[in-house]
């Protein structure tokens, strides 16, 4: 599938397998154009050509990151340290950014083919004080720290002063704060030119896309101005935030206390934060009036109802999301509340910031802190991981560098750590293991919440893994990156990871991790409930990439607006009545032609020979490296006694076996969308599927009497109850399928994706083993 947010991490991008954006408004991810009102319905962008490449530029959105704590992982002793340290951080910026370009389909960074290993070392934040290589140590230490008890300097949010100080040295000397610092000079120049962002209120999302927008400028002309003390970026800064508080001609919004829309209290939240930042960050450069002119906008449209949402037990007001609601709403509603109470603290004469962060701060910990599981699976889905943790993450860096404390935001759910790792590994090729819903635009949202982390945590891997993405240059990047970081991410990271959360329990499994065209597939199976209303009825799902395509995707959002959408996830739901939510639009057997059961409690085994990549980015995979996911599905169907799926990679990782055993007493279905042409020979036994010049065959092995594949298209079933508003149009997208009568079968597809170079007598033939007794080498 294509890259957009709802790949990894861009914008709203052309998509083959769903827009992942039901307001597509086709802006490219690094410069928004003019508003005009959203289409609501979205389709299914077509991607049947070769992959293009463009080279990278630094036109990528950001994330930074300053370490204002010395935790260095893998930090060499003493004197030995500082020479290795010096020379390991010359040979990383004597080769640059490691990746040379980006695919401009899934927006995903290219590696070069080399066994020059030298930069490509252990992840490692290395010890060193050379202030040309790594951030000074936070002045600001409070020995007992309080939420009220602020730093004396400005800015106090994400990035103080001695930061700010430190940043143009750091900048000349790492290609990649160079790079997302010109990027960024580059994006905020572009929005200068643009009119403020015109008010449109989208009965899905509200004005949120709006609000991320807006913040998304605010962050660029500050930074701009903190680095140039040109004043034109203020002025800009001021226009933009008149704009938002209605007060340019035209006006903005309804004249009342909900202009920022607190039904839908993510607008409210994003708004606060974006003027948050203008407060703090311009903060000498406002005069006296203009800045009461912001605290007084902030306060009156945004922490005011903030105020109210905590208040109010009415589960449909506007603080529905502070109770039980481990997951980005309350990551996001909580941040934007705190950085805006953070940033007034001390002039705010009315008591509102104290207030507001004795409620947001308890709060976040006990449930923005727990959204993702004990693996680090999200709570919601692998798009809305971008939205809930970046609120977690600002609101973690806000509380440290303001009060120097992030009061166990980072700890108190000890799981929270392997959240970048769960980005990781549903980061494939071919873009996200993009499940469930999408979300909207992303705008002011990336997955720099990884630099942050991998700080944090010590996780070096994170910000290696991130700093190549396209999206991160943006200012966050250029204070939560410690350059101090060396070696690759790659460098004895697994193929293979399983994450068992009942919840989720889903396999990740792949070729390699530097390149483009490697192997991978991701599979699922999980509980269909609670997931915040953000999942599909999908146990047994799957996605397969290689040679730089995606065969077998996901379908994406529904469009928010349609009714019913987001009612609930019983049985009975409307929501289940929309072809992309519903079992039929999944890469799944079907039975009955009816839903899954929301009931279902999958279990699942698996197994993988452990390799991992080394320091080169040629991953030569050995043969007998493998790894298999099983998930005994029975509790997902009616009329089913018993159902098994499971996926195994095999032949050195260069072919995938689905194997499916089911005892149905109703007919069944397999069922795989792809983007491909799909030619089927005359027996019914082989696929063969075509994206430009890459080719996958698709082979039905044993084939019980009666299966053969045939196409269907993207569409409900004439018989299928009507759902309240007509589905998204699925256009290039074809089902490949399987049907069969009620009864016991097994059924065995082989892909076979066409690896250049790779003769047919190379491709191997499994025997028929049972689910029961799949291991590592069986079958093979």
């Amino acid at each position: 599938m294509a890259a957009n947010y709802d790949a990894l991490g861009s914008q709203a991008r052309n998509s083959p397998y769903g827009s992942g954006d039901p307001y597509y408004n086709e802006s490219s991810g690094y410069i928004t154009p003019a508003r005009s009102p959203k289409k609501t319905i979205s389709k299914w962008v077509k991607f049947g050509v070769p992959v293009a490449i463009v080279v990278i530029a630094g036109a990528v959105l950001g994330g930074v990151l300053g370490s204002r704590s010395s935790k260095n992982a893998s930090a060499s002793s003493s004197a030995a340290a500082s020479a290795a340290a010096t020379s390991a951080i010359s040979a990383k910026n004597d080769i640059g950014r490691f990746a040379t370009a980006t695919d401009s389909q899934y927006l995903v960074p290219i590696y070069p083919m080399t066994t020059n290993t030298a930069a490509y070392t252990t992840p490692t934040f290395v010890s060193t004080t050379n202030p040309n290589l790594a951030w000074p140590q936070d002045p600001f230490q409070p020995s007992n720290p309080s939420p009220t008890q602020v730093r004396p300097d400005r800015p106090r949010l994400i990035a103080p002063t001695y930061m700010w100080d430190s940043l143009p040295n750091l900048i000349k000397n790492d290609p990649y704060l160079s790079g997302w610092n010109n990027t960024i000079f580059g994006n905020a120049t572009q929005y200068m030119a643009l009119p403020p962002v015109a008010y449109f209120y989208d009965n899905g999302n509200g004005i949120l896309d709006l609000a991320r927008e807006i913040k998304q400028r605010v962050k660029a002309f500050s930074y701009a101005y903190r680095l140039t003390n040109d004043t034109k970026w203020v002025d800009r800064t001021y226009v933009e935030l008149q704009n938002a508080a209605g007060n340019l001609t035209g006006g903005w919004g309804p004249d009342n206390s909900t202009k920022w829309n607190p039904t839908h209290f993510l607008d409210t939240a994003e708004l606060t934060a974006a003027y948050a930042i203008a407060y703090d960050w311009l903060y000498n450069a406002w005069t006296p009036t203009q800045r009461s002119s912001i605290m007084t906008t902030m306060i009156t449209y945004g922490l005011n109802n903030g105020v109210s949402a905590y208040s109010s037990s009415d589960p449909g007001a506007y603080g529905w999301w502070k109770t039980n609601t481990e997951g980005n709403w309350n990551c996001v509603c909580n941040n934007g509340l705190t950085m805006g109470a953070l940033a007034i603290l001390g002039d705010d004469t009315t008591g509102i910031a104290t207030q507001l962060l004795a409620l947001t701060v308890p709060n976040a910990l006990q449930n923005c802190a727990f959204a993702p599981s004990s693996d680090g699976t999200w709570s919601e889905t692998a798009n809305y991981w971008y939205f809930g943790t970046t609120g977690h993450a600002e609101m973690a860096a806000s509380l440290l560098t303001a009060t120097g404390s992030t009061y166990n935001l980072l700890s108190v759910n000890p799981d929270f750590q392997f959240t970048g790792q769960y980005h990781m590994y549903v980061s494939g090729p071919g873009s996200l293991f993009n499940y469930g819903d999408c979300g909207p635009n992303k705008y002011s949202t990336t997955a720099n919440a990884m630099m942050f982390y991998g700080q944090q945590y010590n996780m070096p891997q994170y910000q290696l893994f991130q700093r190549d993405q396209f999206d991160a240059a943006e200012p966050w990047s250029m204070f939560w990156y410690n350059p101090a970081v060396t070696g690759a991410f790659w460098d004895g990271l697994a193929l293979d990871h399983f994450f068992d959360n009942s919840t989720d329990q889903w396999g990740s499994m792949r070729s390699s991790w530097t390149d483009e065209n490697a192997l991978y597939v991701a599979v699922k199976a999980g509980t269909l409930q609670g997931h915040q209303t953000h999942n599909d009825l999908d146990c047994g799902d799957f996605v397969v990439d290689a040679l730089g395509v995606r065969w077998f995707g996901e379908l994406g959002s529904g469009d928010y607006n349609s009714l019913g959408y987001f009612s609930n996830d019983l049985q009975s739901s409307l929501r289940w009545l929309y072809y992309r939510k519903m079992t039929e639009g999944q890469n799944t057997i079907l039975v009955n032609q009816q839903n899954q059961n929301v009931a279902a409690a999958p279990t699942v085994r698996h197994d993988s020979s452990g390799t991992v990549q080394g320091s080169s980015t040629v991953m030569n995979v050995p043969g007998d490296s493998s790894a298999y996911f099983v998930a005994d599905l029975s509790s997902a169907y009616f009329n089913v006694t018993s159902f098994s799926r499971g996926v195994h990679l095999i032949n050195g990782r260069k072919q995938v076996l689905i194997q499916d055993e089911i005892n149905a007493s109703a007919p069944i279905m397999w069922r795989a969308h792809t983007n491909a042409t799909i030619a089927i020979s005359t027996d019914g036994f082989t696929a063969t599927l075509t994206i430009g010049s890459a080719t996958t065959t698709v082979q039905l092995l044993n084939p019980p009497t009666g299966a053969a594949f045939t196409t269907l298209n993207a569409v409900r079933f004439a018989s299928d109850p009507t759902p309240p508003q007509p589905d998204q149009p699925n256009d290039g997208v074809t089902v490949l399928v399987i049907s069969l009568p009620a009864g016991i079968y097994t059924l065995q597809v082989l892909i076979n994706p066409q690896w250049p170079g790779m003769s047919s007598s190379s491709y191997t033939t499994p025997g028929s083993v049972a689910l029961s007794q799949w291991s590592l080498t069986s079958p093979s």
